[in-house]
């Protein structure tokens, strides 16, 4: 299992969802085709979403017929009531894909709509833990009735105000503090300017210990990447194996090498992001001897000569007096003849 709470936190390598949603349009075979992908680019969890037609919408949405396209276009092939039908999964397919994601190594993941969907994937597949849509941070008794469960809680925060979010978070602690924040933006893809990826560091400010982390929904892996930069403590990435594919989020979603640059490159950013604290590393000790420069003699000083400010040059190698000493050498007498461009030692005045 690669869910471990305590161990996702800020500045982290950062836990990798790969949303696989509804990419998988109700296809068995092509879902179990994405957890094999999402396992192979190293993603921690593939997720997915539970819901039926009865527990996403009202009638009325069915009525007025708006399908929330990734092409963006009015349909008449089809309506939405048949598509979401047609793109759901029930519970038997549901625990076979769980145990194909033990079988590949990566955890399962799931985001429930209803109470009778959150027992099912609490009580009956233990799962280690449940991500909240945006749409439902402020659904307080769909949280107290998460929370309730006692498992920990991954919040995406799209759509809330400050007040909204400092709610679900008070609601939720009645229960338990097991809580990792998403900054989200819920335009499918926001415009680059609408990300504002600082709202990761200021979630992280104003809300802590709590980790947060970055539901991305832009085009290409470079924003997701940024996060990283920004302590992002978990990536949820739409995911797909063609974004060309029909169906409702695989236009905004990474493929299978949009997926490997973003796992590879967040353990490389975070590697890069190193300490707070100055310190230098060993091949920083090794090189100073090469790399720096020492006192050296711009000119042959005959013996007894007092060293003078244009008898003096500053050259590498560093293993001599120190630059910033020059002023002590300054005014000494010379011993011996020092021969040009010979590195000073103390010895030598």
């Amino acid at each position: 299992m690669n869910f471990v709470f305590d161990q996702i936190k800020n500045f982290n390598k950062p836990y990798i969802i790969a949303e696989i949603g509804a990419n998988h349009n109700g296809d068995l075979n092509l879902a179990k085709q994405l957890i094999d992908q999402a396992a192979a680019a190293g993603a921690d969890c593939a997720k997915f979403q539970s819901w039926t037609k009865n527990s996403i919408f009202a009638k009325q949405v069915y009525e007025e017929n708006y399908f929330l396209a990734d092409d963006y276009r009015e349909r008449d092939d089809y309506t939405l009531e048949e598509i979401v039908e047609e793109f759901s999964l029930g519970k038997e397919e549901f625990i076979e894909l769980k145990k194909y994601c033990d079988e590949k190594g990566i955890d399962f993941g799931c985001t429930p709509f209803s109470k009778e969907e959150v027992d099912f994937l609490i009580d009956e597949l233990k799962l280690p833990f449940i991500k909240i849509a945006s749409m439902d941070l402020n659904n307080l008794p769909f949280l107290e009735y998460l929370a309730s469960k006692q498992v920990p809680l991954i919040l995406a925060t799209g759509l809330s105000q400050m007040s909204e979010i400092d709610e679900a978070i008070r609601t939720i602690e009645k229960f338990h503090s097991n809580i990792i924040l998403l900054h989200c933006v819920s335009n499918y893809p926001p415009l680059d300017e609408h990300v504002n990826l600082r709202n990761i560091t200021m979630l992280q400010d104003y809300f802590k210990p709590y980790s947060v982390g970055f539901s991305d929904h832009t085009i290409g892996v470079e924003i997701p990447l940024a996060s990283v930069s920004l302590g992002a403590a978990v990536i949820e990435k739409h995911f797909t194996l063609d974004k060309d594919m029909f169906g409702w989020d695989h236009k905004v979603s990474a493929n299978y090498n949009d997926l490997v640059q973003i796992v590879q490159g967040s353990k490389r950013i975070v590697e890069a992001l190193g300490s707070y604290r100055r310190k230098l590393t060993k091949f920083d000790e090794e090189k100073i001897p090469a790399f720096r420069r020492s006192i050296v003699a711009a000119k042959e000083i005959p013996q007894g000569k007092v060293i003078e400010l244009n008898d003096l040059d500053f050259k590498r190698p560093g293993t001599g007096i120190q630059p910033k000493y020059i002023n002590f050498v300054i005014g000494k007498r010379a011993k011996k003849t020092i021969q040009f461009d010979k590195v000073i030692d103390f010895k030598d005045f």
